[in-house]
């Protein structure tokens, strides 16, 4: 299966913020440890740094779909590194390796929503309950690093499923 890269994002490390919303970047460099310059708290202080939560892909039609559905969801905002096109949501899932140029990830885990979502301007603390319930199972896959390099939009995307059942949705 193919698709291409969208959007790349980061956030540098900024007092006690949290790791949302992610800043769109020309590229950005994926190392053994995760996107090169980008700081996720939650994976910093309480994960120990779990290679296993390197990177966060997102499909933009999820980003689409919560759009469509009333929520001004924009690409970053959900705390994706990877914004991706072509790769329907269903197609990810623990063990699947996915190409980007010279990268290769392999899916880990599902990201699941948290109250972080809820300092988000349109969410706040009265609709954040919603919002979590509406993300669920929509909010990207975590992904460990087999191979770093550097990705930026418009690069090709192929994901391998080397024969992986695909998770059912």
């Amino acid at each position: 299966m193919r698709g291409q890269v969208v959007q790349v994002h980061r956030k540098a490390k900024q007092g006690r913020a949290r790791g949302v919303p992610k800043r769109a970047v020309a590229q950005i460099t994926i190392t053994a440890e995760g996107v090169e310059g980008d700081f996720n708290r939650w994976r910093t202080e309480k994960a120990n740094g779990d290679p296993d939560q390197a990177v966060l892909l997102l499909s933009d039609e999820i980003l689409a779909d919560l759009r469509t559905e009333g929520w001004p969801v924009q690409r970053g905002e959900l705390g994706e590194n990877v914004t991706m096109a072509g790769i329907p949501p269903t197609a990810l899932g623990p063990g699947v390796r996915v190409h980007l140029g010279e990268v290769v990830l392999e899916v880990s885990k599902p990201c699941d929503p948290c109250t972080v979502l809820y300092s988000l301007p349109y969410v706040g603390l009265e609709r954040g309950p919603g919002f979590i319930r509406t993300l669920q199972g929509r909010r990207g896959w975590f992904a460990r690093v087999v191979r770093g390099g550097t990705i930026q939009p418009e690069m090709p995307i192929e994901v391998e499923t080397a024969g992986l059942p695909l998770p059912v949705v």
